[in-house]
């Protein structure tokens, strides 16, 4: 087994905004079915922000109850780390605006996009700071208003996602038995192609024939990246285990991305666990990048699905592409 990271999860919160959207009120909306929907997807419902409702805010809202949960003042944050793909603006960064808004004044940060791998790449980037010594409470973030990008025009990939966040505390591990063991990370740009966002950057600054052309929106090749995601995840799980010297009977519980259910259940298949091993939410928030795996680990601790050193795999792939996979024994 590869030696641990001295780094260990020690609250978790979450945060969606009110507005629930079921595929019943898109009907309404685009050209689709609920039918259509839970059974290429398992998506029931998510949720949307109000207009005027940015990542950072859902990002805050996540940060203030992970504070209340732990019992720590905002003062005594040392660094924030954001995963996100919409944040409020370019600049300044969605870590700073909420860093301001917590009261975190002693605490630096920056954000950091890798799509829906975003939070399994900003977890291991926290880790390393706490690992090496220098910090001793990073807060690590995924917030996502993927509403703010999406065409309601594609009826493919507008009934996919939703908005939400969640929040991690990370502290340094006192003993073997807890923390983060092992994480593997990778990209392939190659796929870039397949699922991205062409305007808004500086190739392609925002102009009347930008927004004409709709490039301001998600734009993907479903079938790519959807067959890309089923190898990839399965791929990484695998190799998680294997590379430690671990089997999928030492798991206690996987919390994957939650991009579609038949991605996850590849995977599941390839592992070889049950249901009960398979944290799936998916049902009830759609697609909220890069807060997915943490909403997935709240809803873990609430149904008490993970005790004390239990070996839990968190699993990720997203646009870029890019994948990441982290093997940690819960601490709490």
């Amino acid at each position: 087994m590869s030696r641990p990271i001295a780094a260990k999860i020690t609250g978790v919160s979450g945060y969606v905004p009110p507005r629930v959207v079921s595929n019943a009120d898109l009907e309404k909306m685009v050209d689709t079915t609920d039918e259509w929907i839970r059974t290429r997807t398992g998506i029931r419902e998510r949720h949307y922000a109000d207009p005027g409702v940015g990542s950072s805010h859902l990002g805050t809202e996540a940060a203030k109850k992970l504070l209340t949960a732990t019992g720590l003042s905002a003062e005594e944050i040392d660094m924030i780390i954001v995963a996100t793909v919409t944040p409020d603006m370019l600049f300044p960064a969605t870590a700073c605006l909420i860093q301001d808004r917590i009261g975190a004044k002693k605490a630096w940060g920056f954000d950091l996009s890798a799509a829906c791998s975003g939070f399994a790449f900003a977890l291991t980037v926290g880790a390393q700071f706490v690992g090496a010594g220098s910090h001793k409470k990073v807060l690590v973030i995924g917030s996502d208003v993927m509403t703010s990008i999406l065409d309601f025009n594609d009826r493919a990939t507008c009934v996919l996602f939703g908005d939400g966040a969640g929040a991690v505390l990370l502290e340094p591990a006192t003993s073997s038995s807890e923390g983060i063991v092992d994480f593997s990370h990778d990209i392939d740009g190659s796929g870039g192609c397949n699922l991205y966002m062409p305007a808004g950057g500086s190739l392609h600054p925002a102009s009347h024939e930008t927004v004409e052309k709709r490039m301001h929106f998600v734009h993907q090749e479903g079938q790519q990246v959807f067959k890309y995601a089923v190898r990839r995840q399965a791929e990484l799980a695998c190799q998680m285990l294997e590379r430690n010297g671990l089997s999928s009977r030492d798991l206690a519980l996987v919390v994957p991305h939650q991009a579609n259910l038949r991605i996850i259940r590849a995977m599941q298949e390839r592992l070889g666990v049950d249901d009960s091993k398979v944290m799936v939410n998916i049902d009830r928030y759609g697609n909220t990048t890069g807060a997915t795996i943490p909403l997935g680990l709240v809803d873990a601790v609430e149904q008490k699905r993970v005790r004390k050193g239990d070996l839990v795999l968190l699993v990720a792939v997203g646009a870029g592409y890019t994948a990441g996979s982290i093997l940690l024994r819960w601490a709490y």
